[in-house]
């Protein structure tokens, strides 16, 4: 890091209150993490201070890159920029990986917010490039792409409410390069999805499996949610970001109902905390001793900030703003005792599996930064 920035960073930590010292000691740590093309932040033990690392084909390859470009927005300091060029150019090799529908997450948090930053003909190739292949996944007579691939003895055809986001690649490309093939897929996915995800009180279903012969729906169960009847968390956002920006690109009004209704379930829900931030599942009855999970806040926040824009709702706002206020605390801010390139601590990966359970992840970072940015547009 040159001595200029560590001077701005010295002049932070006299001027600003503690919080603000606090994320200005975790901006710099996320600039100064070494580059590792096998080794890109995902999440940390803050117990241990053990970091997980990923390559380019895990699906949170892309919010690291991300998260520099959106420093560089909020900040001005070239050095994000520069970095999140370097972490960003590490997932380009993911443009032929068909076995993924983690397309969007990888190569548009990260080449596709480059794009908002610099008019990059290159990586509007690469996310032409990137529809194309998460194209192949695509079934016409289920109507959507196919999600994963793994447990296909039991799972036909899965498809997870987190593909939504993957659909703004796809509206992208069709921006990018007339080619309406990618709209008209991320349209059709969004209207199986619309039709067969969400349940009489408006919460979604994690997975949907679905047969290839009929198209019709064999089974709704849960991943990575306490049951297949609960309702997991970022889950809930997953639907409420998707359609809101479906309806940003469609402007279909059955999108921005849906948004509407599972965001009134989401905040209204008897089992949402005080400060905004839930639990991983509503559904928890370890309730109120479950583990929260900061990532689905702040996917929710910075999707409420862009559903506000659109509906003009304070009640959406109000929200959004509170979860802000909540993270900018210190009980939420990793201290400055604690060495990594994140900026939040309490998310909640995959509870069932026990794995990344109340840690920084990254993607909690991405989203946060991402209402923030947001909320300054507004």
């Amino acid at each position: 890091m040159n001595h200029c920035f560590v001077l701005i960073f010295s002049l932070f930590f006299i001027a600003l209150p503690i919080s603000s010292q606090n994320m200005a000691y975790r901006y710099s740590q996320i600039l100064e993490y070494p580059l590792d093309s096998v080794g890109i932040p995902r999440s940390m033990s803050v117990k241990t201070g053990e970091i997980k690392g990923v390559c380019s084909k895990d699906w949170t390859s892309g919010f690291f890159a991300g998260n520099q470009w959106q420093l560089y927005q909020l900040t001005g300091n070239k050095a994000f920029k520069e970095k999140a060029a370097l972490w960003t150019a590490f997932i380009e090799k993911e443009k032929y990986n068909n076995k993924t529908h983690d397309m969007g997450f990888k190569v548009f948090c990260s080449f596709g917010k480059g794009l908002e930053v610099e008019d990059n003909q290159k990586y509007k190739a690469i996310v032409v490039e990137s529809a194309k292949t998460l194209s192949t996944r695509y079934n016409q007579t289920v109507g959507a792409i196919r999600s994963w691939d793994f447990n296909k003895d039991i799972w036909e055809f899965p498809v997870i409410i987190d593909n939504m986001l993957n659909l703004e690649l796809l509206f992208e490309a069709t921006k990018i390069s007339g080619d309406s093939t990618y709209h008209k897929i991320a349209v059709q996915h969004a209207n199986t999805t619309l039709n067969n995800h969400f349940r009489k009180d408006h919460s979604t279903v994690h997975v949907v499996v679905y047969d290839t012969i009929t198209g019709k729906v064999k089974d709704k169960v849960t991943h990575q949610g306490f049951s297949d009847a609960s309702s997991w968390a970022r889950g809930q956002g997953w639907a409420i970001y998707g359609y809101t920006m479906a309806y940003r690109y469609t402007k279909n009004d059955a999108y921005l109902k849906q948004a509407e209704a599972t965001t009134n379930f989401f905040i209204n829900h008897k089992n949402l905390p005080k400060d905004g931030i839930p639990y991983w599942d509503f559904n928890d009855p370890s309730i109120p001793n479950a583990p929260r999970d900061v990532s689905a806040a702040t996917v929710v926040a910075s999707a409420l900030f862009e559903l506000y824009s659109f509906t003009q709702n304070k009640k959406y706002l109000n929200y959004a703003n509170k979860v802000l206020n909540t993270l900018n605390s210190n009980t939420y801010i990793l201290n400055d005792t604690v060495k990594g390139p994140f900026i939040l601590n309490h998310s909640t990966g995959n509870l069932p599996k026990n794995d990344e359970i109340d840690e920084p992840i990254v993607y909690g970072d991405y989203y946060y930064l991402e209402a923030t940015l947001r909320k300054k547009s507004l």
